[in-house]
């Protein structure tokens, strides 16, 4: 019996592929490359690598859009983040359209961005998770950016001084967007104030063409001014707005006015900056933080003031927030950096509103005394 063969395998070919040399891409190809990462991803790691990639970081167009996107756990972090903010705004000079900003702004950096026509070519301006360190600064900084298209605020304040005026500062202002659906949203003393805030947008911001109000406690009064005040509104997004009713011809005229509505109880999936909470969920943070006493905490001090700017790899040191210092453990629970960010949020704004109305309260008991 003839003896089989084995099948022959087939000859392997090699291909030399030569490989590539990313410092022979032209220098536009590699600063849209490079330009895909965030700045804190550029300055602290892509202009390391080399010279030629120093050279294209340092160029002012690099800086157009700024994102300084981070997971939140600031207090962990080798560096500091709005020392490094400043730094990017600089190397824009003066040619900054789109900043993002997360956990780490303050008044004073808005100033510095404001300061010298830094901000004079801004156009989309979006902050997160600022709440309580960014208030006093608003008003100037609007001043300074006429250019402005675009405002979003997640669970940071604006004054309604500022707001009202933003119109007039921001006559090109078109999409606003405020979202602070962890504090206002479960607590209905908060109507008053939500109106007042929601008719000086209708004031302030009468050429927006879609407005963002997420978890605002707002009344159907301050809706109805809304409406009235801002007449080419194309999109409204009321989600969490619990205290308005659109039963009725009021809520028919909202769905004819607007064309994308979004309603009190649609879902809030995909928001990064805010999730739905049950009324369990928020007794979880009230009870986690109802003892703390904040007079007796020795952290709570001034943060340091940084003078000049170092160069690019001189960060040195945690960025001091005094948000997520309140408590002794920078992680209650089994929270994430955002969901313990509200938690400090919420208390600090249940502080605020009581101590404003003690403050009413001294007032009123004042004047009974004079009379």
């Amino acid at each position: 019996m003839p003896r089989r063969r084995k099948p022959s395998r087939p000859k392997t070919i090699k291909k030399w592929v030569k490989k590539t040399n990313w410092l022979d891409l032209p220098a536009d190809i590699t600063a849209n490359i490079l330009h895909r990462l965030g700045a804190i991803e550029i300055l602290e790691s892509a202009q390391k690598v080399c010279t030629a990639w120093r050279r294209i970081c340092k160029d002012p167009a690099m800086w157009r859009v700024i994102d300084m996107e981070n997971p939140g756990d600031l207090v962990a972090m080798p560096f500091d983040l709005e020392k490094m903010c400043q730094h990017a705004i600089d190397r824009s000079q003066g040619q900054l359209v789109d900043i993002n900003i997360e956990y780490f702004g303050t008044d004073e950096l808005m100033e510095y961005l404001a300061h010298g026509g830094r901000s004079s070519q801004l156009k989309r301006l979006k902050v997160s998770c600022c709440y309580g360190v960014i208030y006093e600064s608003w008003s100037e900084f609007l001043k300074k950016s006429p250019l402005l298209e675009e405002i979003e605020l997640n669970l940071t304040d604006i004054s309604e001084d500022a707001v009202a005026n933003a119109g007039q500062y921001c006559p090109m202002l078109k999409i606003f967007k405020h979202n602070n659906s962890d504090y206002m949203a479960f607590n209905q003393g908060n109507a008053d104030y939500a109106d007042n805030f929601v008719m000086a947008i209708a004031k302030g911001m009468p050429q927006l063409h879609h407005l963002e109000v997420i978890g605002n406690a707002m009344t159907n009064k301050g809706l109805k001014a809304i409406l009235d005040g801002c007449p080419q509104l194309e999109s409204l997004d009321l989600r969490r707005c619990f205290y308005i009713n659109l039963d009725g011809s009021f809520g028919k005229l909202c769905m004819e006015r607007i064309r994308n509505l979004k309603l009190p109880r649609d879902s809030l999936e995909g928001h990064k900056f805010a999730f739905d909470r049950s009324e369990d969920y928020r007794a979880m943070y009230d009870d986690m933080y109802a003892d703390y006493d904040y007079d007796d905490d020795p952290d709570l001090e001034d943060d340091e003031d940084y003078e000049g700017l170092s160069d690019y790899d001189m960060y040195s040191g945690p960025y001091y927030n005094p948000l997520r210092d309140i408590f002794d453990d920078p992680n209650p629970g089994e929270l994430s950096p955002f969901e313990e960010y509200v938690a400090v949020m919420h208390a600090m704004h249940a502080i605020h509103m009581e101590n404003s109305s003690d403050s009413e309260n001294e007032t009123t008991d004042s004047e009974k005394s004079r009379d």
